[in-house]
């Protein structure tokens, strides 16, 4: 992870969001709902843009942040994105209507655990970005994976939460345990059989995956 002056330098390169998104950006803070830091979206979103990705899944919509900011930052692309919780559907379905880009997103509700069968409707899926229940990223990975084209990537959020998956001692038993989990599906990922990937440390740790064999 970068040290706090030059992750603040890099941040302050970003581009101002427009209002919407930075009304989305204060409720979050406001509210405690996790959205993705901004210089790991800013990654995801050029790693997207040179992958020339055009349909890509999302699992964890939140209030619909990720999938807005990929909305406005590839035009040319649809995000099918699943949410569980009522309250934060009933926002992002809020935001993404008054952004005006509601026919680029389609929003699936349910359990992402649960929902394989109407997401694969919308299958096969260039790219699919994981940012839901960080215990279960192995299972959300194994299931979705299958939804992927040849030579598709799979982003990753939070693989390194806040470089907790490097420290030895844990105070909190409950944040221990989720360590662990992530730092077995950190080496689960990297020796996976049919993806290269690689854990780039910038926002709260990003994973990317390829999957290996030619794009159809």
């Amino acid at each position: 992870m970068l040290n706090e002056k030059l992750h603040l330098y890099i941040e302050g390169l970003v581009h101002e969001r427009n209002s919407l998104l930075t009304e989305m950006e204060q409720y979050a803070a406001a509210h405690n709902v996790p959205i993705m830091e901004l210089t790991g979206i800013e990654t995801m979103l050029q790693l997207l843009r040179i992958h020339r990705s055009k349909k890509i899944l999302e699992v964890g919509t939140a209030i619909g942040y990720s999938a807005l900011r990929m909305a406005y930052g590839i035009p040319e692309t649809h995000i099918v994105t699943i949410e569980r919780d009522e309250e934060r559907i009933q926002l992002a379905k809020e935001f993404i209507g008054r952004s005006g880009l509601a026919q680029q997103i389609t929003l699936i509700e349910g359990d992402a655990l649960e929902a394989a069968e109407a997401v694969s409707s919308h299958a096969p899926f260039d790219a699919i970005f994981i940012d839901a229940a960080k215990g279960q990223y192995k299972k959300f990975f194994e299931i979705y994976s299958n939804n992927l084209c040849d030579g598709g990537m799979i982003i990753t959020d939070n693989v390194l939460f806040k470089g907790l998956v490097a420290e030895s001692e844990i105070e909190s038993k409950r944040t221990r345990n989720l360590v662990k989990k992530i730092d077995e599906f950190n080496h689960w990922l990297m020796d996976h059989p049919d993806f290269d990937s690689v854990i780039l440390p910038v926002g709260d740790g990003v994973a990317v995956s390829k999957k290996r064999g030619e794009r159809i």
